[in-house]
């Protein structure tokens, strides 16, 4: 199998190595803006670099893996389902709901494949928290704690390409919410803090955020995320039924240090980052993608998974901004109406 890569930043490279080693990838090309970075990814794993995207699609691939700048995703996803490859595409479709509108017609005419990257699903133990939910082990679930915080920002110059805090942080803990417990979010109440580096406030954006979700079966959920954890990455998802409760997230990496006196003290190595913490859901997602394209499996996660969280990250932002409940129905019938 011959896979286009396009997008050579970190998660770029990241997929690059993943891809070169798989047993069914016989060749790689890829590319990037910077034709440099591109160069010394593919000399590093192995691959071919090309100067475009343009080349890419030319160079008789099988399928295409987007990791490129947000705001090039919807025309790239659009250029692959014109061509009638399949494609994998890093988070977002794009930054608001009628970019990803666009895009999910244009997969919709073609007929095509577009798995998204939400490599939570592929995490062992967001899977096992599924499993539990699925088998009623924890009984009725009444309550959902979710987290997400980052150990420092983002360069200032990512701010305003990354769509502000729930749709570029939170919007993981929304899809993976809706995928452990099989239920929609109805209605959000959210707010944000910019009371961080000055930076967030320039770019309109917040540094610390909170939202309450309610579930379509009345499960309460709250989903809380930051740019400012010093004590290192932190994801987790806690789960509460009428039964027990169990955890995501929660090992001897975990930055977290127990206030009681007999509770465990600060981990010796906590989690860096994203792609530490998440490494291996990252390879299992595309070598799913892998076994998409040659037929082996359905899709994990098409294109509508991404649409419905960023319905709730929307619903968030128009909450956080006017300051008041609002649903997710509100916020579809006003983008269809924007769609036409």
């Amino acid at each position: 199998m011959r896979i286009g890569l396009i997008g050579t930043g970190r998660i770029g490279s990241f997929h690059a190595g993943v891809l070169a080693r798989h047993p069914e990838v016989d060749a790689l090309v890829v590319t990037d803006t910077d034709g440099g970075r591109a160069t010394g990814v593919a000399r590093h794993v192995g691959a071919s670099a090309v100067g475009s995207a343009a080349e890419v699609f030319g160079a008789g691939v099988d399928a295409v893996v987007i990791a490129s700048a947000t705001a090039a995703h919807a025309e790239l996803i659009g250029r692959a389902a014109r061509a009638g490859l399949p494609a994998f595409c890093e988070k977002p479709i794009a930054l608001d709901l009628p970019g990803t509108l666009g895009a999910l017609r244009e997969v919709d005419e073609a007929g095509s494949v577009l798995q998204l990257g939400f490599m939570r699903r592929f995490d062992a133990g967001y899977g096992a928290a599924r499993a539990a939910v699925r088998a009623g082990t924890l009984g009725r679930l009444h309550t959902v704690r979710a987290a997400t915080m980052d150990p420092a920002p983002p360069p200032a110059a990512y701010l305003p390409l990354s769509g502000g805090l729930f749709r570029d942080c939170l919007v993981h803990d929304f899809d993976v919410l809706r995928w452990v417990t099989g239920r929609e979010v109805t209605e959000v109440y959210a707010t944000g803090s910019d009371a961080g580096p000055a930076m967030f406030r320039a770019a309109g954006d917040v540094d610390t955020a909170a939202a309450l979700l309610t579930l379509d079966d009345g499960t309460l959920a709250t989903a809380t995320a930051t740019r400012c954890n010093g004590a290192g990455y932190d994801v987790r998802m806690e789960l509460a039924g009428e039964l027990d409760q169990i955890t995501v997230g929660l090992d001897d990496r975990t930055p977290v240090t127990s206030a009681e006196p007999l509770g465990p003290a600060a981990p010796a190595r906590p989690w860096p980052g994203f792609l530490e913490r998440f490494a291996p859901a990252y390879e299992a997602e595309l070598d799913a993608f892998v076994r998409v394209v040659r037929g082996e499996l359905p899709n994990p996660c098409d294109g509508r998974e991404a649409w419905y969280a960023l319905l709730v990250a929307e619903a968030c932002e128009v909450s956080r901004r006017e300051r008041r409940p609002v649903t997710v129905a509100e916020v579809a019938k006003a983008a269809d109406g924007a769609a036409g």
